[in-house]
C-alpha cells in the first residue's frame, strides 16, 4: 500500500523534492520568517530545532498550507507551488500532524484512522458504514507501518500518548503523502513510550515518505535525522549532517545562535 516507487531516482534524478527560496512572513509588526532557505530530498528526515520563537512552527505552517508567506518562492518536485490551505498542500502531498494530534477522543482506532473517509455499503439503496472492511483498511495500515495497538475498536481516549501519536501518524499516512511534517511528536511521552515513536518515524524511510521534524528533545531529532537546521529569530543560522554533529555541538549552536546569526548578516 506504501511501497516507495522504484523509478522515483530515474525519474527525478538530482531534483530536490522540496525547495523553499526566500521565505518571510510577518504578523503586523513582528517579522516571524527572514529570508529562510530550506530543502528536503526524497526520503530524507529533516530536523528543525531552536528556541522558542524562533519560527519554526511558523514555517511548517508554510509548507503545510495553514499560513501563507508574504514573500519567497516554494518549489515541490520541481514546480513553483502556492499553497493558501492545508487541502491544497494534502493534494499535492504534504501532511502535517500537529502537537495537539487533531484526534476524536470518543471515537475508534479504525474511525480516527479514516475519519470522513469511512468506507460505505448500501443495503436496500441506503449508504451504511462497511464496518468490516474499515477494520481490515485499518489493520492493514497498522501492520504496514509496524504499528501495535491493543484493540483498533478501542476509543482514542483510552490509549496512552505513543499510541495516539502512532494513531495520528498512521492516519497522515493513510493520504499516501511525500512529505509528513510532525510537531513535537515525542513530547510529554513517557520514556517507554518515546523510542516506539522513533522507530515509527524512522520506519517513514523505507516507505519513501520524506519527514521533517520539530523538536525540542535533541537527543530525538539526532538518532532520527540525516540533517538538522537550526533556527533562530526567523532566520536559518546554521545547518548540519547528522552524521557529522554530537550532540553537545548542537546544543552549543543553538545556545550561541545569538553571534551565528550575527556572523551571517543580521543586526
Amino acid at each position: 500500500m506504501f511501497a516507495p516507487s522504484s523509478d522515483l531516482i530515474l525519474r527525478y534524478g538530482n531534483m530536490q523534492l522540496l525547495r523553499l527560496e526566500g521565505i518571510e512572513k510577518h504578523f503586523g509588526k513582528i517579522q516571524a520568517l527572514r529570508g529562510v532557505d530550506l530543502d528536503l530530498d526524497y526520503g530524507e528526515a529533516l530536523g528543525i530545532v531552536g528556541d522558542n520563537g524562533a519560527g519554526k512552527s511558523t514555517l511548517l505552517k508554510i509548507m503545510s498550507g495553514a499560513v501563507v508567506p508574504d514573500h519567497g518562492r516554494i518549489f515541490l518536485d520541481g514546480n513553483d507551488v502556492h499553497f493558501k490551505t492545508p487541502r491544497e498542500a494534502r493534494a499535492r502531498g504534504i501532511e502535517m500532524v500537529y502537537q495537539d494530534l487533531s484526534l476524536c477522543e470518543t471515537l475508534t482506532v479504525a474511525q480516527n484512522v479514516f475519519l470522513g473517509r469511512e468506507p460505505v455499503k448500501r443495503i436496500i439503496g441506503v449508504r451504511l458504514l462497511d464496518k468490516r472492511e474499515l477494520y481490515e483498511k485499518t489493520q492493514h495500515v497498522l501492520e504496514e507501518l509496524k504499528i501495535k495497538i491493543p484493540s483498533i475498536r478501542a476509543q482514542v481516549k483510552n490509549l496512552s500518548g505513543g499510541q495516539r501519536q502512532a494513531v495520528a501518524i498512521g492516519r497522515a499516512v493513510t493520504f499516501k503523502p511525500k512529505i509528513l511534517i510532525l510537531d513535537e511528536p515525542t513530547a510529554a511521552l513517557a520514556v517507554r513510550e518515546v523510542q516506539k515513536v522513533l522507530d515509527l518515524i524512522n520506519s517513514l524511510k523505507s516507505h519513501n515518505i520524506a519527514t521533517i521534524l520539530i523538536s525540542h528533545r535533541l537527543q530525538d531529532v539526532m538518532s532520527v535525522t540525516d540533517r538538522v537546521v537550526v533556527m533562530y529569530e526567523g532566520k536559518k543560522v546554521a545547518e548540519r549532517k547528522t552524521s557529522a554533529l554530537k550532540l553537545e555541538e548542537l546544543i552549543n549552536l543553538i545556545s550561541q545562535s545569538e553571534s551565528v546569526s550575527r556572523r551571517d548578516g543580521s543586526e
